[in-house]
């Protein structure tokens, strides 16, 4: 048996050898041959191709299932493993919004209690007017919007103007159908407003730049960069705590105070009816009473 084996190799020795010499060679020539078939007779070439992709495509197919198998596999395993980490975190926040419902339902009890106990009456929400602004005035000495809302729509002289982000300012002059915003940055406004922080009282002046100053605070005030500034209430201006802005500086040029809302970028504002007069003159047949009564006591 061994004695075969070994006369087999023997003979096919030379001939293994023969074809590893010159398979190289050949392939060479076949590849020269097949380029120039396909110069003389592109269609042929063309043929022999379409037939051999015909012939392996259902081998590769075959081969490219198990591949494709796995690759799901992979993305299965992948979407368990990111599914368990977003259940845990669901499971984090749901035991904190469990923990913080408790609390606002203690703190509803309790509050409801004590207006029990105080016999409070709380006030009623304010009615307001969505109107959008037509136009601006923002110049070096005027510091202004033109919104399409007036008398016929029950804007009235003194009422605050806000947007969701904060305080823009007061109307200044109503026409039937349209009114004048006088923003917080004019120059002619004031506002009477509190730090929220550390509750020391100002007065917001406009200066016609886009960050207003805080003035008339009282001696030994401590203010910082960041601190939010809202109205205070005072002088029958302005509700408390509406949202004004933020303390951006310090220095050398005051108490400088960024808005929360920026003019140039407001589309749509609301007019608030808070029933405050404080800013306003005293009406017309007031002063016409006066007047007169003045005239008689001459």
């Amino acid at each position: 048996m061994k004695k075969n084996q070994h006369n087999k190799e023997r003979i096919f020795a030379p001939v293994k050898a023969l074809t590893q010499r010159f398979a190289y060679g050949f392939l060479v020539v076949l590849a020269f041959a097949l380029m120039l078939t396909g110069r003389i007779d592109p269609r042929f070439v063309e043929g022999i191709r379409v037939h051999v992709t015909d012939a392996v495509s259902p081998i590769i197919d075959v081969m490219s299932r198990p591949l494709d198998g796995l690759a799901e596999l992979f993305a299965t395993i992948s979407n368990i493993m990111d599914a368990r980490l977003q259940n845990e975190r669901l499971q984090i926040e749901r035991d904190t919004l469990l923990h913080w419902r408790h609390v606002a339902q203690q703190l509803e009890a309790q509050n409801k209690e004590l207006r029990n106990l105080l016999k409070f009456n709380p006030d009623n929400s304010p009615k307001f007017i969505s109107a959008r602004v037509i136009g601006d005035a923002g110049g070096a000495f005027a510091h202004t919007l033109l919104v399409n809302a007036g008398k016929k729509n029950g804007v009235r002289k003194g009422q605050a103007v806000t947007t969701g982000n904060g305080l823009v300012g007061r109307i200044q002059e109503v026409g039937s159908l349209s009114a004048r915003i006088l923003l917080i940055t004019d120059l002619n406004s004031r506002i009477p407003v509190i730090i929220e922080s550390t509750r020391v009282r100002a007065v917001l002046a406009g200066n016609n730049r886009l960050k207003p100053r805080l003035i008339h605070l009282s001696p030994g005030s401590i203010v910082s960069p960041g601190d939010k500034v809202v109205t205070s209430g005072h002088a029958g201006a302005f509700p408390p705590g509406l949202p004004v802005g933020e303390i951006s500086s310090t220095g050398d040029l005051g108490i400088q105070v960024k808005a929360f809302v920026d003019p140039s970028r407001t589309e749509y504002v609301r007019v608030f009816d808070f029933g405050m007069t404080g800013i306003l003159p005293a009406p017309e047949f007031l002063q016409d009473t006066n007047s007169s009564v003045t005239s008689n006591t001459q």
